[in-house]
């Protein structure tokens, strides 16, 4: 393996609900139109190389910390130095394409946003994508009113413009099991990275965190857990391991997310997946949007199923699947937003592959309120390259205790009643536990908005 270590200084920040790391490089603001002509770019085979990229004299103290990888806690301020590294080009190209690793102020990343797509190796689409998602991180970060809100933005977005700029000369294809890149370029902490700052931590919550510990402790004991839940944003995945990072981290890195396709085909979206655990499937929502590819879409979503099975049987796993097939979206006449609704046959995919993994497993409902972050599209879109609207807001997240399906449908004779009895049995505590969270949030209750049955608590405090 050929290691290239990279000159190039760019300071890089991390977001820590405990303590903050930041540098102070200029910043200026521009307005940056595309006018572009060709577009695309050379592939090429992907190699291996590193280069972490950090500003000495500001952050050498940490870069100890970054290898240090096998702490039970590793947390986002440990890791601000490991952020940045090449893997795509040889070095003659990294000298002349890591464009936005040079970056010192705003001005030069959205020129270099330019400049790449008059050179043609970069889209249109694509570039203009990149831009639209710089202005509204951006603005998301200026509004937490942090301090040092502009050397964040500046850090955060020059690495993930790189990586998305690299993924779009190399495109990076992901496997129906694709396990979380850590190394030589710590994708994870990437994401741990550039979301962390878009959450008020003052104003998010987590239900039931004894749940947490108790979950945790069924992994470790070789059993399974699958986390039934709703789906509100790309950055859910993200944001969960954020909540949970202070008191479950094990949870928060080995998590296995079920993701759709786009999650891992959008050149904005795919640098994030990188950082994350997935079964990739094709969504039901999806499955029909090209007839044509509809055979291969079924075939691709078996194969996962045998890997998730696979998995399954290896005990310890936990994986988190959103069964209504998509995000959240809000009701089109009051726009209030609510869980969509569980499909019952995902459900019992699901309970059936954890009854006949051979090890002991447990169905959690988990609800999710994060919409505000990055919030759909209003409408199911079939072209990949969604807008990406972005804010600073408070989260929340919560688990009820496991739902038994003997339990649920004892009573029950008919196969079909049962199922439908034990989906709506998840939904019904699901749809509790959001209604809780928004009362939290929105409802500027709190902490008071718990009940008997869901604790609120904020253990990062």
């Amino acid at each position: 393996m050929n290691l290239y270590t990279t000159s190039y200084t760019a300071t890089l920040f991390t977001y820590s609900t405990t303590s903050r790391v930041s540098a102070s490089p200029s910043t200026s603001t521009i307005s940056c139109s595309l006018k572009c002509g060709s577009s695309g770019g050379v592939g090429r085979s992907r190699s291996r190389c590193s280069g972490v990229v950090f500003c000495a004299s500001k952050l050498r103290g940490l870069a100890e910390a970054v290898v240090e990888k096998n702490g039970s806690s590793r947390s986002t301020a440990a890791a601000a130095a490991a952020v940045a590294s090449t893997s795509a080009f040889d070095q003659d190209e990294i000298s002349t394409h890591r464009t936005f690793l040079h970056a010192r102020t705003e001005q030069d990343l959205l020129l270099g946003i330019q400049k790449e797509a008059e050179a043609g190796r970069l889209p249109i689409d694509v570039a203009q994508g990149m831009e639209e998602l710089y202005h509204n991180y951006r603005n998301a970060v200026f509004d937490s009113g942090h301090p040092k809100a502009h050397e964040i933005v500046l850090a955060n977005m020059a690495v993930a413009l790189d990586r998305i700029f690299m993924d779009v000369r190399d495109p990076f294809q992901f496997s129906p099991h694709h396990k979380a890149i850590r190394e030589p370029f710590d994708y994870y902490m990437f994401g741990q990275k550039y979301i962390g700052p878009l959450l008020d931590f003052r104003n998010s919550f987590i239900g039931n965190i004894s749940l947490f510990n108790e979950m945790e402790k069924k992994l470790r004991q070789g059993e399974n857990v699958i986390l039934i839940s709703n789906h509100q944003t790309e950055a859910d995945p993200a944001i969960i391991a954020l909540l949970l990072e202070s008191t479950n981290p094990f949870i928060a890195e080995n998590m296995i997310c079920v993701a759709g396709d786009r999650v891992v085909t959008d050149p904005l979206c795919k640098p994030f997946s990188m950082g994350r655990n997935l079964l990739c499937v094709y969504s039901k929502k999806h499955m029909n949007d090209d007839p044509e590819l509809l055979d291969m879409k079924i075939r691709a979503n078996t194969k996962s199923l045998k890997e998730m099975a696979m998995l399954l049987r290896g005990g310890s796993k936990i994986i988190w699947i959103a069964p209504s097939g998509g995000r959240d979206r809000p009701d089109p006449v009051t726009k209030e937003w609510y869980p969509a609704p569980f499909d019952a046959s995902s459900v019992d995919n699901m309970r059936r592959l954890s009854e006949h993994a051979g090890v002991p497993g447990h169905i959690y409902p988990l609800a999710i309120l994060c919409y505000d972050v990055m919030p759909p599209p209003p409408q199911v879109e079939k072209e990949i390259g969604e807008k990406r609207v972005i804010s600073f807001q408070g989260v929340g997240l919560s688990v009820a205790p496991k739902i038994s399906y003997q339990e649920v449908t004892a009573a029950l004779e008919d196969p079909e009643e049962a199922k439908l009895a034990y989906t709506q049995s998840l939904y019904s505590s699901v749809s509790e536990q959001y209604n809780v969270l928004e009362s939290a949030i929105y409802g500027k209750q709190g902490l008071k908005a718990s009940t008997p049955t869901i604790s609120l608590s904020q253990p990062w405090q």
